[in-house]
């Protein structure tokens, strides 16, 4: 198991079992916290000054659609809510926090999402686009990285650990749940708590698989202007089916490498934007 995978696989038990990093484990210095906006989930993370993490806590989205905010007062709310739990558990103010955006959004939706953390009361040290923000989490310095996210597929490429290019298009696990929701005759709500129940995975992409080769053919389109890549990271929540890598791998021709806990991994990489300043232990 690679550092990553492993350091993923505690932080997600540690949002499942609300448990928080003992104090005596913190590395001395400033906490760093991610605020991700995500369609589907809503995540925020507390990273100790190594990066290792602290505390997390996700909740299911309604207030973000495509990347842009639809419901501030409900972003607001979420986030102060997410905001006071973690604090609570750690017993100390978070008072910064990176937040993250797909890439090649409006500028005014990216004002947006900011103004979201500010109104939580904590004050924005930096904005950045997902795919970046994952990679920087992965270490990864040449590839491509693809984040598939509840309402778009954002892909970055990466030469020597700059990015050369981004890219975002508005097709992701909301567009599987209206496809599923179609093909089952139920409701949005319905299609997507059936998607979101692991005994159904297998019927479930079968159906959505048409949604998935619809991602992989924007990945290798946006490639063909950037050769030389052999090899793709995906992450994000609606690329946690089983067989969706190999999707992928087959419509591409190039190797793909999922992480542990894919949803989790841009919040932690937005985390680590967060250089200085803010709360001490």
């Amino acid at each position: 198991m690679t550092t990553t995978d492993k350091t993923l696989l505690d932080f997600a038990e540690m949002v499942r079992s609300h448990s928080v990093l003992p104090r005596e484990d913190w590395a001395v210095g400033p906490l760093k916290v991610g605020v991700d906006l995500g369609t589907a989930n809503l995540v925020v993370c507390v990273l100790d000054a190594a990066n290792t993490p602290v505390a997390g806590i996700t909740h299911r989205s309604t207030v973000v659609r495509d990347g842009i905010v639809v419901d501030y007062i409900g972003a607001v709310q979420a986030v102060r809510a997410m905001k006071a739990d973690l604090e609570k558990r750690i017993g100390q103010p978070l008072t910064q926090a990176a937040t993250a955006i797909p890439p090649g959004i409006h500028h005014g939706s990216a004002k947006a999402i900011g103004n979201v953390v500010e109104a939580a009361d904590m004050d924005l040290v930096e904005i950045v686009d997902e795919p970046t923000a994952a990679a920087r989490f992965l270490g990864i310095r040449d590839g491509a990285v693809v984040d598939v996210g509840g309402g778009t597929t954002g892909i970055s490429v990466l030469r020597g650990g700059e990015v050369l290019a981004s890219f975002d298009e508005a097709t992701g696990g909301t567009h599987m749940t209206l496809v599923l929701a179609g093909a089952m005759r139920t409701s949005f709500a319905e299609a997507e708590a059936y998607k979101l129940d692991t005994g159904n995975e297998r019927e479930v992409f079968s159906v959505v698989r048409p949604v998935v080769d619809k991602m992989a053919s924007i990945v290798s389109r946006f490639l063909e202007d950037h050769p030389g890549i052999d090899t793709i990271h995906v992450v994000g929540g609606a690329c946690t089916f089983t067989d969706f890598e190999k999707a992928f791998a087959r419509h591409t021709g190039l190797t793909i490498v999922k992480p542990a806990a894919p949803l989790l991994v841009t919040p932690l990489g937005i985390a680590h934007y967060q250089q200085a300043g803010g709360q001490a232990r």
